[in-house]
């Protein structure tokens, strides 16, 4: 009895399903995290890049993408850690960043591709950057840092200085 395989299209679509466990409006595809899905022979190959090599979450997110994929009936499933190259904040989606925004979480603004932004990257780590991070809920540019740390290691907190709100900032890697 021969068995259809999902395509990796379906399978990429299921992941878009899978939360984030510490930012759970957004997906494991929506970060970014996910960086490969193919077959091989019979086994469904997932690689996953941590959004860094400490990040508390990475257990929990992998026995998320499985138990969301055996609940879609893969049985031979294989998930590979791919620490090369490391993940960026640039690989956040678009749709991503527009549901940290809608959750009160301001997304990132610049990141660590080589695609000019590591000049503006460097700049902000040096104090030599006018980059100011906008306000999630009423988008005033008026903010500042409060702390370098947020709810978790890879959020800073913010306070808007026009609305008063304070505010999480997931911050570029």
């Amino acid at each position: 009895m021969s068995v259809t395989l999902p395509s990796v299209n379906q399978v990429w679509n299921w992941l878009g399903e899978v939360p984030d466990p510490e930012i759970p409006v957004i997906s494991v595809t929506d970060l970014g995290i996910v960086r490969d899905i193919r077959w091989d022979g019979d086994t469904l190959v997932v690689a996953v890049t941590p959004t860094y090599s400490g990040c508390p979450a990475t257990a929990v997110i992998d026995l998320a993408i499985e138990s969301h994929l055996r609940e879609h009936g893969v049985r031979k499933l294989r998930l590979e850690r791919r620490l090369s190259p490391p993940w960026t904040t640039d690989w956040v989606t678009q749709e991503g960043r527009d549901k940290l925004r809608e959750y009160g979480i301001a997304p990132p603004v610049d990141g660590t591709a080589s695609d000019g932004r590591t000049i503006a990257r460097a700049a902000r780590l040096a104090g030599r950057s006018n980059l100011m991070i906008e306000c999630p809920r009423c988008r005033s540019a008026n903010t500042e840092r409060i702390s370098q740390f947020g709810s978790t290691p890879c959020k800073a907190s913010y306070r808007c200085k026009d609305c008063l709100e304070p505010f999480d900032y997931f911050k570029c890697h």
